[in-house]
């Protein structure tokens, strides 16, 4: 097998590569690339133009003036990348605020390298797309049969969710919180996931990007079960904003905050990456909406109730 030296500069090509067993071909990766633990060794080939400690308000502010401005939200070391040779570059299209894009890595390459480098360009916007970018990655990468292999366990996993729900017909109305301020629903594969869980997903539709509501939507829909999952933050990151949150007057009178049905789940690590442990935000999901037929153990790591 051709051992092919990578830059991934997406932390669900990352874990894709990782689990593929091709970590030691791994030479670069980007600075939100955080997991296995062992990989944080690599050389960091990005930063972002964006201050991560802002709240949700701030950074929202600071997309819309780099927008306006139109310039890029990260910036790619030129020459670390060209000091590490790389063969192939993990990077994506599906969100320019969310990673390193597609065109931020041709624009860094431009006139860089004296050979040519291959570029994988992920563009997940459903969960059907989130499995054959896994596949591509494998094939691209030399390893069909591990990708394939990968595949097979993460779809016996999503199966095994939908065999104990067969029976159960009820399905309670969820909506997942993208963002705190302004508020966003998560579309793309977040609605498909909550249906696979059981839930019925509201004010978003699957394989669509994630839409800012304003509080009335969320009032009108009144969703049985409120799971915030804000795109990059930890747990412990939205515990500290959800001020922004209880601040709103109509917050309290929400049926899922009435009956302590809403809770707080890890978006950084699980939901908002594009990669195999996609499957275990799937299984979260179970947990918190049918918590009688699923105990898979996330709680507390991947999830937590949150009460007034």
């Amino acid at each position: 097998m051709n051992q092919k030296r990578i830059i991934s500069l997406l932390a669900a090509g990352t874990e894709i590569v990782c689990e593929l067993g091709l970590e030691a071909q791994l030479v670069g990766r980007s600075h939100e690339c955080d997991y296995p633990e062992s990989i944080l060794n690599r050389s960091v080939c990005s930063s972002a133009m964006l201050d991560p400690t802002a709240n949700s308000l701030e950074i929202d502010k600071q997309v819309k003036g780099i927008l306006t401005d139109a310039l890029s939200f990260y910036q790619i070391d030129r020459e670390l990348i060209k000091q590490l040779k790389p063969d192939v570059i993990i990077t994506q299209t599906q969100c320019e605020v969310c990673a390193v894009s597609l065109s931020d890595v041709e624009n860094a390459l431009e006139d860089l390298l004296d050979y040519p480098v291959e570029i994988i360009s992920l563009e997940p916007d459903n969960l059907d797309a989130v499995f054959n970018d896994i596949k591509t990655v494998s094939e691209i990468l030399g390893v069909p049969d591990r990708g394939a292999d990968l595949l097979d366990r993460m779809h016996e996993r999503t199966d095994l969710i939908q065999h104990k729900l067969k029976f159960i017909t009820q399905k309670p109305t969820v909506a997942c919180i993208e963002w705190l301020s302004p508020l966003r629903i998560a579309g793309n594969w977040t609605p498909e996931m909550v249906e696979l869980a059981g839930g019925s997903a509201v004010l978003s539709e699957n394989g669509k990007h994630s839409p800012a509501i304003n509080w009335m939507d969320l009032v009108q829909a009144d969703p049985e079960i409120i799971i915030a999952m804000p795109c990059g933050f930890s747990i412990e990151r939205t515990l500290k904003e959800m001020d922004l949150l209880l601040q709103e007057i109509y917050f309290k009178d929400l049926q899922a905050v009435k009956n302590n049905k809403f809770f707080i789940a890890d978006g950084n690590q699980y939901f908002n990456r594009s990669g195999p442990r996609i499957v275990d935000s799937v299984e979260i999901l179970a947990e918190i909406i049918n918590p009688k037929q699923f105990i898979f153990g996330y709680e507390g790591e991947g999830w937590i109730k949150f009460s007034l």
